[in-house]
């Protein structure tokens, strides 16, 4: 099928008329449609394209409601020879802007003109036809001055304006530029906190916009995995309705990891993003589930285990006296709601609430190298060492530190270093005070760990039971995140390297 392009007085045409084709190297493109199902940014974006696109084709009979699929227009007014992404606002190329000939003005009439005939009287004829004769005295005839200018073309634009619609031109794009940074700024995404740091820490405890990034370039080519709960399924498990028009996920994929980490790191609740975002609260709980399953999957296939060789090659100067240390070991407390059942109540209650238990391992160079799934909380130490299995991962050549309030040294067979008040063997007491001292300054890093963890505010609060089937995997991706997110523990370590 032949197509063509709509634009006053633009002949494009992709066959001619036996048939053939004759427009190589041009595009054709439909008028773009209104995303009126979208979120209310894409809404008002798309609308506007397409009132652009049909001021710039400039016919009565295609109308915002009435486009007719036939109407194309070229590639031949676009700057780029294509339209420019809808969501792009100030490219020039997001709406027909060249080639316009009912917006271009007419100048230069008169050069075409031709000059007027002049009818001669009787009287001595001239090569110059131009030329001014004057009567015949002999007959009584009076001079007569013959105007051959050209008429007045009250038609003709000065020149003038032509600069002056340029000027508007340029006015336009500077106008659609600024129009989209102030969107941008009032959008709440990601790129709204590019520039501070300060904020990327506080909404993800990353420690700079640059490691966001860095992270979202190792995960981004597996990002089309993440599969999200099908809506009819979800339907079922809530008595509440959803509206239809929220169906949709109008979220890019950085942010809706911008969204998990928000609600992780800075505590906020579903409809509290809901409202910031502009998505409905059950399109929120999706992209919670969804990337909490991914980050799970896909943090956890990484092996974060280092054998004893690597560990004494990245051994830190502070750790020479304890060059055998393979791992520094402690345990952390979640707070949780309390259930109803009395039996679940006596099984997570420790000390005055009821929590959930869990171990953490940290090489000494300061990297995550074990985590733990979580227990109830009357667990005890050795009972969580016992089931944890780092048991499994240790050999009789490597040691372990504890940190003061962790209880393990009389449950293993291997070497341990904890502080000096814990010991009750006596294989500490063939170490020194200082060395003690130092064993206790040591094993602090790991709870530095510990607080990075607890420093997400949703594990700040009560953990509700709500979530209860997903806080395992939650936390074992804030452990490990912790790897990625923050500068290194040790710093003598981190400058030595640099």
């Amino acid at each position: 099928m032949a197509r063509s392009c709509c634009i006053v007085n633009c002949h494009s045409r992709s066959h001619d008329s036996h048939g053939k084709s004759k427009a190589k190297g041009i595009g054709f493109y439909r008028i773009p449609s209104w995303k009126k199902n979208y979120s209310s940014d894409v809404s008002e974006v798309t609308k506007r394209q397409r009132m652009a696109w049909i001021a710039a084709i400039g016919r009565p009979n295609i109308t915002f409601q009435n486009t007719p699929p036939h109407m194309l227009v070229c590639s031949k007014h676009f700057h780029k020879g294509k339209p420019a992404y809808k969501m792009m606002e100030s490219d020039p190329d997001w709406a027909p802007s060249i080639n316009l000939s009912h917006t271009e003005l007419k100048v230069g009439r008169a050069s075409s003109k031709q000059p007027r005939k002049v009818s001669h009287f009787s009287g001595p004829e001239t090569d110059n036809p131009g030329e001014i004769h004057a009567g015949n005295p002999a007959s009584g005839e009076q001079p007569m001055e013959y105007n051959t200018g050209l008429d007045h073309d009250y038609c003709c634009a000065p020149d003038v304006t032509v600069d002056q619609n340029m000027k508007l031109k340029k006015e336009m794009g500077t106008l659609r530029k600024e129009i989209q940074e102030l969107k941008m700024q009032s959008a709440f995404g990601l790129q709204r906190f590019a520039g501070s740091d300060d904020d990327i820490q506080f909404y993800t405890g990353f420690a700079s916009y640059r490691h966001f990034m860095m992270f979202w370039g190792l995960i981004e080519p597996s990002v089309h995995r993440v599969i999200h709960r099908s809506w009819s399924e979800a339907t079922e498990r809530r008595s509440e309705a959803v509206n239809a028009s929220h169906m949709m996920q109008s979220l890019q994929p950085i942010d809706e990891l911008f969204l998990f980490q928000m609600y992780l790191a800075a505590g906020l609740e579903e409809r509290d993003l809901a409202n910031r975002f502009g998505i409905h609260p059950f399109t929120v709980s999706c992209i919670i589930s969804s990337w909490t399953t991914y980050l799970y999957t896909v943090l956890g296939s990484v092996c974060i285990w280092i054998d004893a060789e690597d560990i004494k090659a990245q051994l830190p100067d502070d750790f020479k006296d304890f060059p055998d240390t393979q791992v520094i070991v402690t345990s952390t407390e979640l707070k949780c709601q309390i259930p109803s059942s009395t039996l679940l109540q006596r099984e997570m209650f420790s000390k005055s609430h009821c929590t959930m238990k869990g171990l953490i391992g940290m090489a000494p160079h300061g990297a995550v190298t074990f985590v733990s799934s979580l227990y109830q909380g009357s667990i005890s130490d050795k009972e969580l060492f016992r089931r944890s299995g780092l048991a499994d991962l240790l050999t009789e050549d490597m040691a372990i530190m504890v940190d003061k309030g962790f209880l393990t040294s009389d449950c293993v067979d291997w070497k341990v270093y904890c502080p000096a008040f814990l010991s009750q063997n006596s294989q500490m007491l063939a170490h020194s005070g200082f060395k003690r001292q130092k064993i206790a300054r040591l094993s602090a890093h790991v709870e530095r760990v510990s607080r990075r963890v607890k420093e997400n505010k949703l594990f700040d609060s009560v953990i509700p039971l709500s979530i209860a089937g997903s806080i395992k995997e939650i936390f074992t991706v804030a452990c490990l995140l912790i790897n990625y997110q923050n500068k290194p523990l040790v710093r003598a370590r981190a400058k030595k390297r640099t």
